[in-house]
């Protein structure tokens, strides 16, 4: 069948045995829905949106969004480029309608070395030599001045649509230096044979960019970062598998510092923009907008039996989204396993349908049955929990809409790095009158800057959010026996475990050290 008609038979899934996809039925964020293990390169794993807290940068927020869950540094020959057929895209709502009206746009390429050939070597003598395509996605050392021993090249675009995402043609980000629209990746951390200083090859791809409509430039990185997350993994998803003293002892650092992260020797691959704070709001009087990721594919799929590098597959059909992450822990720990999917191919403007999966959620009962000291909070529908995750907190990050998404008030003033409390905003409110605490932002440990409002890469979500599901923001033993227990998953997350500059995430773990590990 010549390729012609073979494309267009795809496009109508009319070829017998072809696939009409079903990663419409995928998932997100470290891999807790059933389907996503089937294609995690469109698997995105945390969302965080921020008032930037770079020295001299306030004016700005910073989104980043990490895809490709878990990877190990030393995980050649391919490494971990992202799809060049998907849609990676940062949403973000600035009317409280929970629909988005500013889309950025990630797609990416991957082009082979030596003109589009690969890398080859001569091998052999005389009559009997042959160039020989090699195996590697390099054939030597890298730098940020020379990367001609490179032989797989990942480049990309960005797009800012405004309106709905499908809805209008998007208009490219340009590079400040030259004007191009074409953007390059750098190639994972390998090793120190490879890259002498990758910290210094990796930082000649932090772009200043022109965003359409944006009076500002901004700026934006791609690439692999070390794992962002912190969270006890392997015991929280075994039955919370530790002592019941250590899980409700977070009276303090040292208590909440007990065990090593298990995910920080991964790495994640992030998408990371900065944008003028006046280019995501609407009016100075309507600071408040909310943010969301997802990541979309070709609804068909048709294998190509005599396939090559890059034509292994031919997609078709409209996009359709497959992975989405607003607020961290949603998917993990609040929808129901038999829902997880449906909720990744969902918009955040039909979220009612996941209503009571917040105000009656099972992680407390769950916990209850775990450690039956730990007494579920009595008092449903959950007030406190649909303010966290479904309309933002009055007087707050409250935007008039309901929906699961991040809320960033960009008119609270940041907290410097070094100075952030890892709890966040949750410290922010006192015991009142009422059946929830009042906020009180002059509360010891307040930090108005983190989560919920928005989310750091230092706010310590996992604790927060066991607190939080445990009655934390209720006001009488009453409604919530356990509201006063330090919950915590003994693995701490805190600004220091991060640059204080854009794009603010480590650089990745390397592959190897040169000493045989």
């Amino acid at each position: 069948m010549r390729m012609r008609r073979w494309v267009a038979l795809l496009a109508l899934g009319a070829i017998p045995g072809a696939v009409i996809s079903d990663r419409a039925a995928e998932a997100s964020s470290h891999r807790e829905a059933p389907f996503v293990s089937k294609n995690p390169k469109v698997d995105g794993t945390d969302f965080y949106m921020f008032r930037s807290y770079e020295t001299g940068r306030d004016g700005f927020v910073t989104l980043i969004a990490n895809y490709l869950p878990l990877q190990d540094a030393y995980g050649g020959p391919n490494y971990f480029s992202l799809d060049p057929d998907a849609l990676y895209e940062i949403h973000v709502d600035n009317n409280g309608d929970s629909v988005e009206d500013i889309t950025f746009q990630f797609q990416f390429k991957n082009t082979l070395g030596n003109g589009g050939n690969g890398a080859a070597l001569d091998i052999g003598t005389g009559a009997n030599k042959k160039s020989v395509a090699v195996p590697l996605v390099n054939i030597g050392p890298l730098t940020s001045d020379d990367v001609s021993k490179l032989n797989m090249n990942e480049t990309y675009s960005v797009n800012v649509v405004r309106g709905p995402r499908r809805g209008a043609a998007g208009q490219p980000l340009t590079n400040v230096a030259g004007g191009s629209s074409t953007f390059t990746k750098p190639l994972d951390n390998l090793g120190n044979k490879t890259f002498a200083d990758y910290n210094d090859y990796a930082k000649s791809y932090l772009y200043g960019v022109n965003i359409p409509g944006c009076p500002t430039a901004g700026k934006m990185f791609v690439g692999q970062r070390a794992e962002s997350f912190a969270v006890n993994l392997g015991p929280i998803f075994d039955l919370v598998n530790a002592p019941a003293g250590v899980i409700t002892n977070g009276t303090n650092e040292t208590n909440r510092n007990l065990v090593p992260n298990p995910i920080g020797k991964k790495n994640v691959t992030t998408l990371a923009l900065e944008v003028p704070i006046s280019c995501l709001t609407t009016e100075t009087d309507k600071p408040i907008i909310g943010g969301w990721t997802s990541a979309s594919v070709r609804q068909a799929r048709v294998i190509n039996p005599q396939g090559h590098y890059g034509t292994a597959a031919r997609e078709g059909g409209a996009w359709a989204q497959v992975s989405r992450l607003g607020m961290p822990l949603v998917n993990e720990v609040v929808i129901g396993l038999k829902d997880k999917d449906l909720w990744n191919v969902s918009e955040p403007k039909d979220d009612k349908q996941f209503a009571d999966y917040v105000t009656n959620p099972t992680l407390p009962a769950l916990i209850e049955i775990l450690f039956p000291a730990a007494k579920a909070p009595t008092v449903f529908p959950r007030a406190d929990l649909v303010a966290a995750f479904l309309t933002g907190v009055p007087g707050v990050n409250a935007n008039g809409s309901t929906a699961e998404y991040q809320r960033l008030n960009t008119a609270l003033p940041v907290t410097p790095a070094g100075s952030q409390n890892s709890l966040g905003a949750a410290l922010c409110f006192v015991d009142g009158t009422s059946q929830i605490k009042d906020l009180n932002t002059k509360n010891a440990g307040c930090d108005p800057a983190g989560f919920p409002n928005g989310r750091r890469p230092g706010d310590d979500v996992v604790d927060i959010t066991l607190r939080v599901a445990m009655g934390y923001l209720f006001t009488k033993d009453g409604d919530a026996p356990a509201r006063n227990i330090a919950f915590t998953d003994a693995v701490l997350q805190k600004d220091t475990q991060f640059d204080a500059t854009f794009p603010y995430l480590k650089p990745p773990v390397q592959g190897a050290n040169g000493n045989g590990t």
